[in-house]
């Protein structure tokens, strides 16, 4: 719309950094300009005529793959559209910045997920194998299975928790890139996906057998040394929040039982490192495959320092989990 792109021009404009490459007027516009001059990030509508949001962003990031933003005016009522063009691969979605009183102050909230979607990806790029040692089992005592996910990753995590059967008897833990506005709607529908309770991680609970926790808060989750959860601004240099790999190095730190750390879709290299270091503490460590990734970002990035254990195509990843703490 005429008004949304005005907003979206003068919200930009207060950072000089930042050129329009192009304006689409639709979905097919904008699949067609990403072909013809990439950018480096696409702000993307979800309600446009021609083809909408959700299947312009599946097919750019199908044929031409780049950070995607997602824009909307109503985001209670696109609630769900938003995860579905999260599952093709969008990294985040915002407010479409207001026109008059109050346009500096919704810009801001749109110029920092840009920055933190520049921090994300690095430097600009265009765009395994499989360790052959077994895991060693952390004795008898609680399990645990802790997966990252960011572009792509609500309909990976919902493929994936649709395999776990009812009674499975591990925790399970997911940290997604998701602002908190979005975090609730993301475990009611994750919820409606799975045969297990989702719902977010409370402060100060512990994990628990059978319950899938996500990550609520755009502060850092965080495992205690008394075995609870909690939520920490710390440490300020991971700017996307929260952080993957916080998460895994608390977990490396603190956890006693055993653990399986599940690194799937997304951009950039969150949670490589953390998978790291989880299996070199001895515990199992999987990575997704590039064929079933929407976005081959973090896995291969965890693929490329030998942070997997296994890396495996997203449909055997639940049956592995079941097998190992069925």
């Amino acid at each position: 719309m005429p008004l949304a792109v005005e907003a979206l021009r003068r919200a930009l404009a207060l950072e000089p950094a930042y050129q329009i490459a192009w304006v689409a007027g639709n979905g097919a516009e904008a699949v067609q300009a990403c072909a013809r001059d990439l950018p480096d990030v696409v702000l993307m509508d979800l309600l446009m005529p021609v083809m909408d949001g959700v299947e312009a962003t599946r097919q750019i990031m199908a044929s031409t793959p780049c950070a995607i933003l997602i824009v909307t005016v109503d985001l209670e009522q696109n609630l769900r559209r938003v995860f579905e063009a999260m599952g093709h691969g969008a990294l985040d979605v915002v407010n479409t910045p207001v026109l008059g009183s109050g346009q500096v102050e919704a810009a801001a909230q749109l110029l920092r997920k840009i920055q933190n979607i520049g921090w994300l990806m690095g430097p600009r790029s265009r765009r395994g194998r499989k360790a052959s040692e077994p895991s060693r089992p952390r004795g008898a005592g609680q399990r645990l299975v802790a997966i990252g996910a960011s572009a792509g990753g609500p309909a990976s995590l919902a493929q994936l928790l649709r395999q776990l059967p009812p009674g499975f008897p591990a925790a399970v833990v997911l940290v997604q890139h998701v602002d908190e506005v979005f975090a609730a709607g993301m475990a009611d529908w994750l919820a409606s996906e799975s045969h297990l309770p989702v719902r977010l991680a409370r402060e100060g609970e512990p994990p628990q057998p059978g319950t899938i926790l996500l990550a609520g808060t755009n502060n850092h989750l965080r495992l205690l040394r008394n075995g609870e959860l909690a939520y920490t601004a710390e440490p300020t240099s991971h700017v996307y929040r929260p952080s993957i790999d916080v998460f895994f190095d608390s977990l490396v730190e603190h956890w006693k039982g055993e653990a399986i750390g599940v690194l799937l879709t997304g951009m950039g290299r969150d949670g490589a490192e953390g998978l790291k270091r989880m299996r070199g503490r001895g515990f199992l460590t999987i990575a997704q495959d590039q064929a079933s990734c929407a976005v081959y970002g973090m896995p291969k990035a965890a693929a490329a320092i030998g942070a997997a254990t296994e890396i495996l195509a997203l449909e055997r990843i639940a049956p592995r989990l079941v097998e190992a703490f069925g």
